[in-house]
């Protein structure tokens, strides 16, 4: 099995505000048409235009409905590989393929030592892992890494594509092993929070939960029927309890 490096200092990786995201899979799309010919290309398609399509996709966007009626509010959902800084997926890889980057947290995997056994993707509660059908083997999000450190691009570009396309400023980039830096500012300001902390992979990316609606007589606060998603429970904040109720609506 493959051993982990020192938690590094340096932790590239995302923040997603629930509140701005729209769904609108700019993201996905972005991020599909630059990996199709980036760091881990190509990425399948079987029956892209057929009644059934599947392929490798590294970032998915659902959309859940809280509730029903004028009171009603849809939480859209970006999901894509979380960097964690203790990955299960890549302490049971059998042949090292999958790895964790000392200098900078990002985890990939290395194609020529896949034998696309698929441990990776069991022991991943996220999901984040891709099987590739052609290839025959595992593909994953690489944060990018032919556009962070790319010099032949201008600084500002040099962001995941799904940061440079969001057309709500709904995802951020940065180095959250830095308590100073951008990133890590504004988790500390919105609340951000781990996904499923109980599993102790400790996620480098970040949710920001979405901000309390405004009433009609425009007071802030919930609506009564979102009451499950915002009402106060004694003995647990707002994080654990968005939090949870995130991971009811994912094991459904």
């Amino acid at each position: 099995m493959t051993s982990l490096p020192p938690s590094p200092p340096k932790k590239l990786g995302l923040v997603i505000d629930l509140d701005t995201c729209v769904g609108c899979h700019a993201c996905a799309v972005a991020c599909k048409e630059w990996n199709a010919g980036g760091h881990s290309a190509p990425l399948t398609d079987e029956n892209p235009y057929g009644a059934d399509p599947t392929g490798v996709w590294f970032n998915r966007v659902h959309s859940y409905e809280v509730t029903g009626g004028e009171c009603g509010r849809t939480v859209n959902f970006p999901r894509s590989c979380l960097h964690c800084d203790e990955p299960a997926c890549v302490t049971v890889c059998p042949t090292g393929a999958s790895y964790k980057r000392a200098e900078d947290g990002i985890v990939l995997v290395n194609p020529d030592t896949c034998i696309g056994c698929k441990l990776c993707s069991w022991a991943c509660p996220y999901g984040a892992r891709e099987f590739d059908d052609d290839d025959g083997i595992m593909k994953k999000c690489t944060l990018c890494i032919d556009r962070i450190y790319n010099e032949h691009l201008a600084e500002n570009e040099r962001v995941p594509a799904c940061v440079a396309v969001c057309p709500t400023s709904a995802r951020y980039y940065g180095d959250l092993g830095d308590p100073d830096s951008d990133v890590s500012r504004l988790v500390a300001e919105r609340g951000g929070y781990d996904l499923m902390p109980e599993m102790g992979y400790k996620p480098v990316n970040k949710y920001l939960p979405p901000r309390p609606r405004k009433t009609a007589a425009g007071a802030t606060g919930a609506p009564d029927r979102l009451e499950p998603l915002q009402s106060t429970t004694q003995g647990e904040d707002h994080n654990n309890r968005f939090l949870s109720w995130v991971d009811r609506l994912l094991s459904r």
